[in-house]
């Protein structure tokens, strides 16, 4: 899969040169990936292939940590824990609006973001988030030129892609 990504990566490369200068290595896992035109001067970036968000919530671990252990931070946890025993759970309702939205929707919004920006970056203009699942639902909609039955490529596509 990595090699498939960095074929694609290399065709971009070729064919839009401007580009070039938006590649960067992450810092954590060493992968190459297309950054905004904004970040191609910075050098610690993490890909959008998970390390920002691991970044980002052991940083919040931290700073939630640090204000925990401080004098403040224990009267303020104190006061939620006490407020949290007092009070009774309530029963939820599921909300059943948009569910099938919901379905369509992506689950990883920092994938979303990163789509936009390549997208943007190879096309040469910005690309708005619903043009973006727009593309999704074509591609994923769209059916093989080989006659397989219908279950199978359902089965194939899970396989390749597990939820």
């Amino acid at each position: 899969m990595i090699l498939e990504y960095y074929v694609l990566l290399r065709s971009v490369l070729k064919s839009k040169p401007d580009v070039r200068r938006c590649l960067k290595r992450c810092w954590h896992c060493r992968i190459f990936f297309l950054t905004h035109r904004r970040n191609c001067g910075r050098n610690k970036l993490g890909c959008p292939f998970g390390c920002q968000v691991t970044h980002r919530k052991r940083e919040s671990t931290r700073r939630s940590v640090a204000y925990y252990q401080d004098p403040v931070g224990k009267k303020k946890k104190r006061d939620l824990n006490q407020r949290r025993r007092r009070s009774t759970p309530e029963s939820s309702t599921p909300n059943e609006e948009g569910c099938l939205e919901e379905e369509c929707e992506p689950r990883s919004e920092p994938m979303m973001e990163h789509l936009r920006l390549v997208v943007g970056l190879i096309e040469g203009r910005p690309i708005s988030r619903s043009q973006i699942l727009r593309l999704l639902r074509k591609v994923l909609r769209q059916h093989r030129m080989a006659r397989v039955r219908r279950i199978d490529q359902i089965i194939d596509h899970l396989n390749r892609h597990p939820p």
